[in-house]
């Protein structure tokens, strides 16, 4: 599996200083520039307001604001106005800003992404989609033991397991996290190794969804992808139904819920 690579900014600084103004000073890090710092958190929380990240990065509005502008100049993020679930209040809602696909390709090494894509391609010409289906099967093969073997000591709940999991594919590149929501958890990965290729062969992303559902120990279901353009691929983990002293079901009702847009 390929891993994560480190980020390079354009500038100490990590954005552009305007005509006339002092370059930006890097706050924390001695290691990430501000930019390398604002990528890092676009690539693993997805969409985020300009008001979360200048947050996390002990930024002003006007600081953060300009590393935004920058990026958006040089195309590495889009600015897309934030989805509000239920009554709200006045106004237009927050600008969220995604990392655009060119920066995520610099987040990763993908330098195998045409020849893999060329190589399905003739696989499938060759065998049809049951011998993409069967390709993809065996390449998470390997991923699902080593997941597995981290997962030892997960026990049997299927969130607990899937924070185990989260861990297991950090591991792998994936930047992945899990946590609990209203029906039941959700396994989010901001990361995908294999993105392009999956673009046009959803197969590797099936079969990645099969692994998950063995690994956790429930059935689950992929509610987005990177590779079909959402900001992060995630995964709903139904909640368990309770049970009745009778071993009945109590009747709760489990419903998916979005929570990537």
């Amino acid at each position: 599996m390929k891993k994560a690579a480190g980020l390079s900014g354009r500038q100490a600084d990590g954005a552009r200083p305007r005509r006339g103004e002092p370059a930006l000073s890097q706050p924390g890090s001695a290691d990430l520039s501000t930019r390398d710092r604002v990528t890092q958190l676009l690539l693993e929380r997805g969409a985020t307001t300009a008001v979360q990240l200048g947050s996390a990065l002990g930024l002003s509005p006007a600081a953060i604001r300009r590393h935004l502008d920058a990026m958006l100049a040089d195309g590495d993020v889009v600015a897309r106005e934030q989805v509000v679930r239920g009554s709200r209040g006045r106004g237009r809602p927050a600008k969220v800003f995604v990392l655009t696909e060119a920066a995520r390709l610099r987040c990763g090494t993908h330098h195998y992404d045409n020849i893999a894509t060329a190589a399905l391609r003739w696989i499938a010409r060759s065998g049809g989609v049951d011998a993409v289906e069967a390709f993809a099967a065996d390449q998470v093969s390997t991923l699902e033991e080593r997941c597995r073997a981290a997962m030892e000591d997960a026990g049997d709940d299927p969130l607990a397991r899937a924070e185990a999991l989260a861990g297991a594919l950090t591991a792998e590149g994936y930047a992945a996290n899990a946590s609990t929501i209203a029906s039941g958890g959700q396994l989010c990965q901001h990361h995908c190794p294999v993105a392009h290729v999956a673009a046009e062969f959803p197969q590797l992303c099936e079969a990645e969804t099969e692994v998950i559902s063995r690994l956790v120990g429930t059935h689950v279901q992929r509610l987005a992808t990177i590779a079909h353009g959402d900001g992060v691929c995630t995964t709903h983990i139904p909640a368990q139904p309770h049970k009745s002293p009778a071993g009945s079901p109590s009747g709760n009702t489990v419903t998916t819920v979005r929570t990537d847009r």
